[in-house]
């Protein structure tokens, strides 16, 4: 057995079992376990209104599971910080269904967000990484994650788990209002059973690809994290733990925001990490794609250094770069799950780079409970 010299990388590769336990949850091969998911109708709202309320990387996946929910079931959602939407006060005049996510299930703003929501009435919904936490107790319904215990303050097998009980529970919600058949949540259910044994397969290529990467880079002391879409929020994440595990500053934005301003920034001393994936099953994917390809000409030609994460085999994006890290084809609303995990070995590696302890970056605490 591998002895990991700190427990974000232990994390990091203990990512696939966890999201296998996860699975085995909630999933049964190529359908939904009926048992789990009983008490789902008591949170749903009539009027298909959710609102998400998350700290750091947790919003991020309420970030994704936005586009999931109203991409695939015709929900509307609305995702806040939960410090903010803790402080707002009772004049909300509509009651959506309310989503808390939180790795230890006692972050202190999420909490409260989730008593504003039970103040008011709202059906709320705990994701949680343990059974027995405080939200999980105090929510309408809770869906716990089966990544046990998560000790690097950077999140990253808790977030991988979120991500796919978010999928799930998309998947649920999609097979109960009709907006996906039977059929069609088999076939997503039988990809992402198999998606641990691929990002299994695929880690060890992607740790040496960082690796190297960030000793390339590591004299940068910025760097733009672009996507669109659903990738948008892996965008973030990857920003995020770029600085809380290495600190070096980053920022996530819209790839279709970079000419609203962050253009002024990129130069050779600037460098971009690009999340280039596409699912060509999907038009809206493909037309993103396709921006995303123009985009890239646009910051070859400024002489941009250019990070890219793309579908393996990807040949056009691969050109127009100066790095180019591959993940093996998902579904669009899948992707998020696989393609983090090179963004968040980048972060490590780059931490390592500067000499951080990176599970105890300065400044930043965790709430670690027995699980």
């Amino acid at each position: 057995m591998r002895d990991f010299p700190h427990a974000m990388l232990r994390e990091i590769y203990e990512q696939p079992e966890a999201i296998r336990r996860t699975l085995a949850m909630y999933a049964d091969g190529a359908a939904l376990k009926t048992e789990a998911w009983t008490r789902l109708p008591e949170w749903s709202s009539a009027a298909g209104e959710v609102l998400i309320a998350a700290s750091g990387s947790s919003r991020h996946s309420g970030l994704a599971a936005e586009v999931m929910l109203e991409d695939l079931c015709g929900l509307a959602v609305d995702v806040e910080y939960a410090s903010e939407y803790s402080c707002r006060g009772s004049e909300e005049t509509r009651h959506p269904s309310v989503i808390v996510i939180s790795q230890s299930g006692e972050t202190s703003d999420t909490l409260a967000a989730l008593r504003e929501a039970n103040a008011r009435g709202q059906r709320t919904l705990a994701i949680t990484n343990v059974a027995s936490s405080s939200m999980a107790r105090e929510a309408t319904v809770s869906l716990p994650l089966g990544a046990g215990k998560e000790i690097a303050i950077p999140a990253t097998k808790s977030f991988t788990c979120q991500l796919t009980v978010l999928y799930l529970l998309t998947l649920y919600e999609g097979q109960r209002r009709g907006t996906l058949d039977a059929a069609a949540v088999g076939a997503r259910l039988a990809e992402v059973t198999a998606l641990p044994a691929s990002m299994e397969t695929q880690l060890p290529g992607w740790e040496t690809a960082m690796a190297e990467l960030a000793k390339k880079y590591r004299e940068a002391s910025t760097f733009l994290y672009l996507a669109r879409g659903v990738h948008y929020p892996i965008a973030r994440e990857g920003a995020l733990k770029l600085k809380e595990a290495s600190y070096v500053h980053a920022e996530g934005y819209p790839s279709g925001e970079l000419k609203h301003g962050p253009n002024a920034l990129v130069s050779d001393k600037v460098p971009v990490v690009i999340l280039a994936m596409v699912d060509h099953a999907v038009e809206a994917s493909r037309i993103r794609y396709e921006k995303t390809l123009q985009l890239l000409e646009d910051l070859k030609a400024q002489g941009a250094k250019v990070i890219a994460v793309a579908n393996a085999g990807d040949e056009q994006v691969a050109g127009l770069v100066t790095d180019c890290v591959f993940v093996e084809p998902l579904s669009e609303h899948l992707l998020p799950v696989v393609e983090v995990v090179p963004l968040q070995l980048f972060s490590y590696f780059m931490a390592l780079e500067h000499g951080v302890d990176v599970d105890r970056p300065r400044n930043l605490a965790k709430a670690v409970i027995e699980v």
